[in-house]
C-alpha cells in the first residue's frame, strides 16, 4: 500500500499544488496544503469510492483544506500576478514579449475580478489538464454547466477588457 501512496504522490503532486496555488496565490501555503492533502488522502484512501478520477478526489480534499485554513486565518489572500507569468520566450522580441506580458497581466486581473464560481472554474481550466466533466464533478455540477460557465466567464472577461479600453480612451 505504501508503494501505491508514493506512486499517487509522485503522479499528482504537481497538479494538486498548481490547483491550490491558483486558488490561494501563496506558494508556501499551497506547498503546505499539498503535503497535508496527501497525508489526508493516505489516511482516507479507504473512503475513495472510484466514482471520479483520483486527481479530482485529491483536489476536493485540497479545496476543503484550503477553506478550513482560510477560515482559521480569517484573512483573504491577495493575488500575485507575477507568479502567474512564465519566463520570456527566446524567439520573441522584447517589445512583443512586453505586450504579451501586459495582456496576460490584464487577463489575470480580469479573472481575479470574477465572482465565484467563474474564477475557480477558469483557474482550473487554465492550470490543470482536467476535462469539463472532471471540473464539473469537482464543483458538484455537470459537464454542460462547466462548459457554459467557462464560456460565460470568457465573455465577461472580454467584455470587461473592452469596457476598460474604452474608458481609458475617453480619459486620454
Amino acid at each position: 500500500m505504501e508503494q501505491d501512496n508514493e506512486k499517487i504522490y509522485q503522479e499528482y503532486f504537481d497538479e494538486v499544488f498548481q490547483y491550490l496555488f491558483c486558488l490561494c496565490h501563496d506558494k508556501a501555503l499551497a506547498e503546505d496544503l499539498t503535503q497535508e492533502t496527501f497525508i489526508c488522502a493516505t489516511f482516507g484512501i479507504n473512503k475513495f469510492r472510484n466514482d471520479c478520477k483520483i486527481e479530482v478526489w485529491l483536489c476536493q480534499i485540497a479545496k476543503n483544506l484550503l477553506r478550513k485554513e482560510l477560515k482559521r486565518q480569517k484573512k483573504f489572500i491577495t493575488v500575485s500576478i507575477d507568479s502567474e507569468i512564465g519566463e520570456m520566450g527566446a524567439s520573441d522580441s522584447l517589445e512583443d514579449e512586453f505586450i504579451k506580458r501586459e495582456k496576460r497581466i490584464e487577463i489575470y486581473k480580469q479573472i481575479d475580478k470574477l465572482n465565484s464560481p467563474y474564477k475557480e472554474l477558469v483557474y482550473l481550466k487554465l492550470t490543470t489538464e482536467l476535462s469539463f466533466n472532471e471540473i464539473g464533478q469537482m464543483l458538484g455540477k455537470s459537464e454542460s454547466w462547466s462548459r457554459v460557465t467557462y464560456y460565460r466567464a470568457k465573455q465577461k472577461i472580454l467584455e470587461n477588457m473592452r469596457k476598460e479600453e474604452k474608458e481609458n480612451e475617453i480619459k486620454q
